[in-house]
């Protein structure tokens, strides 16, 4: 599965298994995701693409305030409870 910044993804390995995050950055094996609670953007995991399970459920919205750099931590958390 191809990820995308803004898609909400679930961790499917590790201690954080069934965490909710959004991807904010994508590198070749690697995506990096936040939760904007305990993984903020400043500080976001790095997670393997095989141990993360993507959804169809991608916020165009976290992607360009993102782009823009005017994305907070309280967007992701709302994105993620809705």
């Amino acid at each position: 599965m191809e990820y995308r910044i803004g898609q909400k993804v679930r961790s499917k390995a590790g201690r954080d298994n069934g965490t909710d995050y959004v991807v904010i950055r994508t590198e070749d094996n690697y995506v990096y995701v936040a939760d904007g609670a305990a993984r903020r953007l400043e500080n976001p995991k790095k997670k393997k693409i095989k141990h993360v399970e993507g959804s169809y459920n991608v916020s165009e919205e976290i992607a360009e305030r993102l782009h823009e750099g005017s994305l907070e931590n309280y967007m992701i958390r709302r994105f993620l409870n809705s």
